[in-house]
């Protein structure tokens, strides 16, 4: 499942503990992929904590509590790391990471938590959903097979990767343009991880994310540049994306293109990626300005150029999910659709 249908997914499951309907959610999926941070994004959209709890680190006693005598019986210290309503809220997600990798001992003191809510005379908030998370056994983690009695505990979704849900987030976060545009020209290195070679540093979500400072950090020092991408995402990658980088300096005037300028689109298919990638930056720097409606018609019009009309449609998408439903209303928007409205219906 895409990670935008995952995270609509999970503000279902929040809400729906309201009414007592949530079932626990294990997300599946390889290293990298963003299965911790949907949930946090979640969390942040609720305005809800999330209690993280790493059970790869843990021993049973974590969990269970430790014993101690109260008169003639014994009784059970409660985790401060367990959620709490006076001192976390009466909301929230208790995320369960890295239960794959957790020892049977202490999945098995997980069972009770996950299932009825409670481990001895603690219980789960009420209004709190429980989210779990793991690698799956062909991924070179260290990972232990899931007890069926465990996996019987949780509705199971596989985190897929999704360049659109991607390239969304990383409009959202600032990311490097030029990285995005990379992406667009090379899709397939979203993720690109062989369990089978063992890498260290391969493409993923996460990594393209460290790719993104390490151009931050290195751009201007151009001897540590390409070694800084490759520690990140890997040999291959990293020298891709220096050359994609190095030929931008062909790129066409984004300044020339927004004062209405005639510019030639690029010929290059990658250095069409980046003027796409490029101006949809423009278009989220400008929203909010008094001047942004006549950038959004410069690029609608821009987009027009194109000799593939699927690259301005791309470009069109990307704006709209990046800056709303405002694109909608620029004067130069209905020309543009009616240009590719049989890209659009069609294809």
């Amino acid at each position: 499942m895409r990670p935008a249908q995952l995270s609509v997914l999970l503000d279902r499951e929040f809400i729906s503990a309201v009414a007592g309907h949530h079932t626990p959610v294990m997300l599946w999926g390889p290293p990298g992929v963003g299965k911790s941070q949907i949930v946090a994004q979640v969390a942040a959209r609720h305005q809800v904590p999330v209690i993280d709890i790493r059970l790869s680190q843990m021993e049973p006693s974590d969990l269970r509590g430790i014993p101690f005598r109260s008169k003639e019986l014994v009784e059970w210290a409660v985790p401060a790391l367990l959620p709490d309503r006076e001192r976390h809220g009466e909301a929230g997600i208790l995320f369960l990471d890295e239960i794959t990798s957790a020892p049977p001992s202490v999945s098995a003191a997980a069972y009770q938590l996950i299932l009825d809510r409670r481990l001895g005379a603690y219980e789960v908030p009420e209004h709190w959903i429980i989210v779990a998370a793991g690698n799956r056994q062909g991924d070179r983690g260290v990972t232990y097979t899931m007890p069926a009695p465990l996996a019987n505990r949780f509705s199971h979704f596989e985190v897929d990767t999704h360049l659109d849900d991607w390239v969304a987030w990383a409009y959202q976060n600032q990311i490097d343009e030029r990285i995005i545009g990379f992406l667009r020209f090379r899709p397939e290195l979203l993720f690109d991880f062989d369990p089978a070679h063992n890498p260290v540093a391969f493409p993923s979500p996460r990594s393209w994310e460290f790719a993104h400072r390490a151009v931050q950090k290195f751009m201007e020092l151009p001897d540590l540049l390409l070694g800084g991408l490759q520690a990140c995402i890997g040999p291959a990658a990293g020298i891709e994306l220096k050359a994609f980088i190095d030929n931008l300096e062909n790129m066409p005037s984004l300044d020339a293109i927004l004062n209405g300028e005639d510019v030639p689109v690029p010929k290059a298919i990658d250095l069409q990626y980046a003027v796409a990638s490029a101006l949809v930056g423009r278009a989220i720097r400008a929203k909010g300005s008094e001047d942004s409606q006549a950038v959004y018609g410069r690029i609608l019009e821009y987009a027009g150029y194109f000799p593939q009309r699927e690259m301005g449609v791309m470009l069109i998408s990307d704006m709209q999910r990046a800056i709303g439903d405002e694109l909608f209303r620029v004067p130069q928007f209905q020309a543009w659709a009616q240009q590719v409205a049989e890209v659009m219906l069609y294809e």
